[in-house]
């Protein structure tokens, strides 16, 4: 199939079991050949769901050994870019290159952004304009500003991150697409088909060279809710999971969430494959905690061999 792909997993959403289970979830990952491990974020999601998605990764990489973790993805516009930037260089120092940025708007909750003072539509400009404070911060840069929801006066964060934390954007709209070509190094692709993803990639580098920004190599990935097991249980499990965590009918996301052997479902990605994409996170669900890195593993296998 290819030789270059590589394959991350979801790790625990939240924690109910403590450190505990999570160290025992990254002590599992690390003896398989999975890239890395990816974690959301949420402050009050739903009725107050949520774990904070920086937090985890720091918990993640401090017991990993070896994996990358990434923030897939952290809903910067709900927080001040200057904190943020500090955490991420922290990190970025206690697990240097294991870091991948993931940041995002949100928006299945506007509840949840209103929590956090932000008005809902203004997303889009807060994203934008944190970006513009957060990458040259990362970068070692002293940064002044003047914006609709940022000023800042000579600002940095020293040192910076050596080696450079990668930052990528999740996001379907074209205000995203164009978010990452102005100040991402990847996109993150969710419940897009192969065609879309093709599409959206290609308009991601003509926008950036219309930009003025060459980039030599784009991160780009894509999410992949799915479920091990024969096809009716596992099409049920990820039913009930998908509809209680969004609130949303299965049917919205069905065709973009395969289920099946490991074999099976890294056949539904060839497609992607096709189309370009040469990083995957899956979200799966399985009978076991064991059985669902297992299963990542075996598709990354399958998709490299």
């Amino acid at each position: 199939m290819a030789d270059d792909i590589t394959v991350g997993l979801r790790a625990p959403y939240d924690a109910p079991d403590g450190a505990e289970a999570l160290a025992r979830f990254a002590a599992l990952v690390d003896e398989t050949s999975i890239d890395r491990v990816c974690v959301g974020d949420h402050v009050t999601f739903k009725g107050g769901r949520g774990f904070d998605g920086l937090l985890n990764a720091t918990a993640l990489a401090m017991m990993s050994r070896r994996v990358t973790v990434q923030t897939a993805v952290y809903l910067l516009p709900l927080r001040h870019p200057v904190p943020v930037a500090r955490q991420v260089a922290s990190l970025a120092a206690l697990a240097p290159g294991r870091l991948e940025f993931g940041v995002g708007i949100g928006g299945e909750d506007p509840a949840e952004t209103r929590a956090c003072g932000v008005v809902p539509a203004t997303r889009g400009r807060r994203m934008d304009e944190a970006l513009t404070v957060l990458r040259p911060l990362l970068a070692g840069a002293e940064v002044t500003i003047s914006g609709d929801f940022f000023s800042l006066d000579q600002v940095s964060i020293r040192p910076a991150p050596m080696p450079v934390v990668p930052i990528v954007v999740g996001g379907r709209s074209d205000a995203a697409l164009r978010r990452v070509a102005r100040h991402g190094d990847g996109w993150l692709g969710l419940w897009v088909s192969p065609r879309r993803y093709a599409d959206a990639t290609e308009r991601i580098s003509r926008y950036a060279s219309e930009a003025g920004r060459e980039v030599s190599h784009w991160r780009h990935g894509m999410h992949v809710w799915c479920a091990f097991g024969t096809p009716t249980v596992a099409r049920a499990r990820l039913a009930v999971a998908m509809e209680d965590f969004y609130q949303t009918p299965f049917g919205t996301f069905e065709r973009y969430c395969p289920c099946g052997t490991p074999d099976e479902i890294a056949a539904s990605l060839l497609a992607y494959v096709d189309a370009g994409c040469r990083s995957f996170n899956l979200i799966p669900l399985a009978d076991s905690q064991e059985l669902a890195i297992e299963g990542t593993a075996a598709v990354r296998a399958a998709l490299n061999s």
